[in-house]
């Protein structure tokens, strides 16, 4: 920046940038005199550009709104062919079984019966990034169920964190414009460490929240099998007899919550881009097939109206201290597809795939997804016919109606009939007790472009989710933040970041500041409600304390050599089958090494081919090319990094490796000498996932 350039205001601050403030404690920037006026595409000026136009505050978002539909709609056709958003993706085929009937609770098909089987489809995806993103970017991710119910498709499409950036779908233009590459240059793919999207989020106050989700670990997940999912939003629940209850659906993984360091990230994404991709289908090719159980938050209207926070708002969660996750049934993914453009490039996702049984709430970003889905797949497949598509279609139930024609239509009826009513006694007709009926909802207020008050605290759960982490995880937040700050090239866009994390936590934002360099510490940000700090920590929150109870579906890395200990090897294999975990050899040469007895090992990785950041523990079993191996700089960089990412470490006759790499001052409790008789030992070790009270040591 030149000294042209630089602002005429203390950097950090708001008053220049932020004309009013919204109820919601939202930020409007409004035209001055001869200004340029926002416009929609027919040139009609906009009133408001943060606000979706409701009933009443909260209140349903109205179809009469041309300036949502016409900026979502142009939004939705940016990009052809692949997704907008969610462009990199994999998927795979499933069953969900019910382990607690609901029938009290909801009419919908896959909660009927205990033991009920559900067909599935999942993908994940990443976000922000292109079709050839790399997988280990720091995102957010998609976590999309299709269930194929005996009552029709229903849609549960969410992502691995609960909340959202934004509280109104009309920002969520903005909000991808800003994360995607600059549109003068093109670049960066797949990152939101610059100064577009900071600046957003600098002047969204709303996202703090969702913030700290994104720089915590939870965007650099180990693999779709060890992440959550969330619907995100707040739904409804109806039985048979019109009764509606709250819910919010959580999908817990059976292998414990895991996440990879942001060094292991950057070097896996080198290494391997495709790595989500491979461990899923590599588990289910093996028949490792991954679990999720589904749980759900339920409660009445009773509890939304005491609740401190608007269950309808996606910036906020009921944390499971007060409303427990009740677990309902089981995901388990057992198939691969057969092709990935037919299946997974072409499976369409709509959140207003519902069931009878399942509502929608007012929730305003819900209000917005269920508008824009549709629009969205039917410019990406091209045709109203993608239902037709085999991963589209119903399997469990009929489908009749009188849709015709249009591109790639294969489905047309036979006969005259194409209407109804008619008097010919043929088609199918409308069944008004087994059809789909709407919970029943009175609706009043005025119709304003509006935010409720009710959603104006931006940062107490953003608090709130800081103090539930551990302190190495609140450091790795901290880390994140300066890092993707640091990327920024305008400081007042780095210093009003560091001011909303003043509402936030006063440590957090002093460890940023300092680590941003800068020259003072900014004003707090302006808050529409002070931050509450009586909200208690949730364990719920913290990764590494909803981590696995054992090492099953986990990967030991093993640096051998030839002689390497016959017994030893052995054991280990042994071991960790017994345990449900694997182990992978990295060897001087791809063919493999013979052992003390003579007996040729296959090696699955060349050294330098297998780097340690892909395995969750290693073994250094040199044998007798000890001096050979200590003296490879891919060897060399396979402990180092161990070290570095705080793995457990093995070990048998590995001093001349430790050495070359200066580690010997730095041996810790994570290092263990390794025997036959001591194997057992190692792996139930390993259950811990990694030795972090190295993690402190590592900076000095």
């Amino acid at each position: 920046m030149s000294a042209d350039d630089k602002p005429a205001h203390r950097p950090g601050s708001f008053e220049h940038l932020v004309s009013d403030y919204g109820a919601g404690g939202e930020f409007h920037q409004h035209a001055g005199e001869g200004d340029p006026r926002l416009t929609t595409a027919q040139g009609v000026t906009i009133s408001d550009n943060q606000n979706s136009l409701r009933v009443g505050a909260p209140g349903p978002t109205l179809l009469e709104d041309f300036v949502l539909r016409e900026k979502i709609f142009h939004f939705d056709h940016e990009r052809i062919p692949e997704r907008v958003v969610h462009a990199r993706g994999f998927g795979a085929h499933g069953i969900f079984e019910c382990t607690k009937a609901l029938g009290d609770i909801t009419r919908a098909a896959p909660f009927q019966a205990e033991g009920k089987i559900t067909e599935t489809f999942v993908r994940f995806s990443t976000v922000a990034g292109s079709k050839g993103s790399p997988d280990l970017a720091r995102d957010v991710r998609g976590f999309a169920v299709k269930f194929y119910t005996d009552e029709g498709n229903w849609d549960l499409v969410g992502n691995n964190i609960p909340v959202f950036f934004i509280q109104d779908a009309i920002k969520f233009p903005d909000l991808v414009h800003a994360v995607k590459p600059a549109p003068d240059r093109g670049f960066p793919q797949a990152q939101s460490a610059h100064d577009n999207f900071w600046d957003f989020i600098s002047l969204t106050p709303e996202a703090m929240h969702m913030i700290m989700w994104q720089m915590s670990d939870r965007t650099i997940p180990k693999s779709f099998r060890t992440m959550e999912g969330f619907g995100v939003h707040t739904f409804r629940f109806v039985n048979k007899a019109g009764k509606s209850t709250f819910v919010k659906f959580h999908w817990k993984p059976k292998q414990g919550l895991q996440s990879v360091l942001w060094d292991e990230a950057l070097k896996i994404n080198g290494f391997d881009p495709d790595r989500h991709r491979r461990d899923l289908w590599d588990a289910i090719k093996a028949g490792d097939f991954p679990e999720w159980d589904l749980g759900v938050q339920l409660f009445d209207e009773d509890f939304a109206d005491s609740f401190d926070f608007d269950v309808l708002d996606p910036t906020k969660i009921i944390p499971e201290e007060l409303v427990p996750v009740e677990i309902v049934g089981t995901l388990t993914l057992d198939r691969v597809v057969d092709n990935f453009f037919e299946e997974t490039e072409q499976v369409a996702f709509c959140t207003q795939n519902v069931v009878p049984g399942i509502d929608f709430t007012d929730d305003p970003l819900l209000q917005g997804r269920n508008f824009s889905y549709l629009d969205t797949q039917l410019k990406r497949l091209g045709s109203p016919n993608f239902t037709k598509l085999a991963v589209n279609a119903p399997r469990g139930c009929p489908v009749h109606n009188y849709q015709q024609d249009g591109h790639m239509q294969t489905g047309n009826r036979k006969g005259r009939v194409n209407y109804e009513p008619n008097s010919w006694g043929e088609g199918p007709r409308a069944h008004p007790l087994e059809g789909y009926v709407s919970f029943v909802v009175k609706e009043e207020g005025e119709k304003r472009r509006l935010r409720p008050e009710s959603f104006a605290d931006h940062y107490s759960q953003a608090r709130q989710f800081y103090i539930s982490q551990t302190p190495g995880e609140q450091g790795h937040i901290a880390n994140a933040l300066i890092f993707e700050l640091s990327k920024c090239q305008v400081e007042d866009i780095r210093a009003r970041v560091v001011a909303h994390l003043l509402n936030i936590d006063g440590a957090l934002a002093e460890t940023v500041c300092t680590g941003l360099g800068l020259a003072e510490m900014p004003d707090p940000a302006p808050a529409a409600r002070p931050t509450r700090q009586d909200l208690p920590a949730s364990d719920a929150l913290s990764i590494l304390k909803n981590g696995p109870e054992d090492f099953s579906g986990r990967t030991v890395g093993a640096l051998v050599g030839n002689g390497v200990d016959a017994e030893l090897l052995s054991a280990l294999k042994d071991a960790l089958i017994a345990e449900g975990a694997m182990l992978k050899l990295v060897a001087p040469q791809i063919g493999g090494v013979r052992d003390s007895a003579g007996m040729l090992h296959v090696a699955d990785e060349k050294i330098g081919g297998g780097p340690s950041v892909v395995f969750d523990a290693v073994v250094i079993l040199p044998g007798k090319e000890a001096e050979l191996i200590a003296g490879h700089p891919s060897a060399q960089d396979f402990l180092k990094d161990a070290h570095a990412h705080c793995k457990l470490i093995g070990h048998h006759g590995a001093e001349a490796l430790i050495t070359a790499t200066a580690l010997e001052a730095k041996v810790d409790g994570g290092y263990m000498p390794l025997d036959a008789a001591s194997v057992e030992s190692f792996v139930k070790a390993c259950r811990a996932l990694r030795f972090w009270d190295r993690e402190p040591t590592l900076a000095k």
